[in-house]
């Protein structure tokens, strides 16, 4: 990817923190065992921003995603505080997460062939959703789902109105996806993943998509993704998880051009870059924990080629580095 989109006015400014979680905990238990999928989360998000999450796989990012609409499974144990617009997630009752889910807040998922229904059009999606959250009868629902349609830049969008998921290609039926998320407006729109089963050309025209219309009607964003090329196009700031836990927090431009943290650092240097031809990839060795043990020092510590005897002994705080930039790593203690 070669296009870079310009930070949000509204994360320059530094302005009144959209979302803001703090402490947050999610353990799913079955009868086999128990995962510890979050292990103390704090997240800001400006109103207006992009917030990137990065890490790999089982790192808590999608987790993440889900608890902030409580969407979690029956079996999910969540605790710690989630506030959106000032308003207090963990608070709400069933009839309220029903207005706020759309409304106040959307998600994007990362497979639309999944989060679309398979035997509804794309503009009775669309429209429903109107409907729901504001009243609007189904002529005035069935406009405003073509103006949608055409907000996402869908050719031909009165013809899609009447199309089924199955009958567009991937990228219209992200762009459909995006434009159901859209529906209301929502001050708070969360991406998992929703370019990653894309093809390069169309991976950029939707993340420039996102981007536009992010910063036309005002939206806070917390995109989730495992690509650093990605989180370079898109994020005002970035956030890296590791085995549930932030690991590293700041804004994108500091971040890409040098981690504080060994693990982002180590994600970089194990990332394929144009000018690598007839070098070896660097690798991180190893894997994560295993979350039904979580470990109680530093998380990152086994794979770590900065390891020392301290970092076993106690869990690592999160440092302050300054420039809105920080890290969890005994590394940055003062000596």
């Amino acid at each position: 990817m070669s296009t870079a989109l310009a930070p949000s006015t509204a994360a320059q400014a530094g302005a009144t923190p959209l979302v803001r979680i703090r402490d947050l905990h999610v353990t799913f238990a079955t009868r086999e065992r128990t995962v510890h999928a979050l292990n103390g989360v704090d997240l800001d998000l400006a109103a207006g921003e992009v917030l990137c999450i990065l890490g790999e796989s089982g790192s808590g990012k999608s987790v993440t995603l889900r608890a902030l609409l409580r969407i979690l499974p029956r079996f999910a144990r969540i605790s710690g505080r989630i506030e959106v617009a000032g308003r207090d997630v963990m608070a709400m009752g069933a009839r309220e997460l029903a207005d706020f889910r759309g409304a106040q807040a959307a998600m994007v998922f990362q497979e639309p062939m999944t989060a679309l229904d398979p035997v509804f059009t794309i503009g009775r999606q669309i429209a429903e959703v109107v409907e729901r959250h504001e009243g609007a009868s189904r002529a005035q629902a069935e406009a405003r789902a073509l103006e949608l349609l055409e907000l996402v830049q869908i050719p031909s969008a009165k013809r899609r109105l009447s199309a089924y998921p199955h009958e567009l290609s991937g990228g219209l039926r992200q762009r459909a996806m995006i434009a159901v998320a859209l529906a209301c407006r929502p001050k708070l729109l969360l991406a998992d993943e929703p370019t990653t089963a894309l093809d390069a050309t169309v991976q950029i025209q939707v993340l420039l998509l996102l981007r536009e219309l992010q910063q036309k009607l005002g939206m806070g964003v917390i995109f989730v993704t495992h690509d650093l090329g990605v989180a370079g196009e898109i994020a005002d700031r970035v956030a890296v998880m590791y085995a549930g836990k932030v690991v590293e927090e700041g804004p994108v431009g500091p971040f890409m051009a040098g981690p504080l943290h060994p693990y982002p650092r180590g994600l970089l240097a194990s990332t394929v870059h144009g000018h690598m031809r007839g070098r070896k990839l660097q690798t991180i060795p190893g894997a994560p924990p295993a979350l039904s043990t979580p470990p109680v020092a530093c998380s990152f510590a086994p794979r770590c080629p900065l390891a020392e005897p301290a970092c076993e002994a106690a869990p690592p705080p999160m440092v302050e580095a300054g420039a809105g930039r920080r890290a969890r790593c005994i590394k940055m203690l003062p000596a």
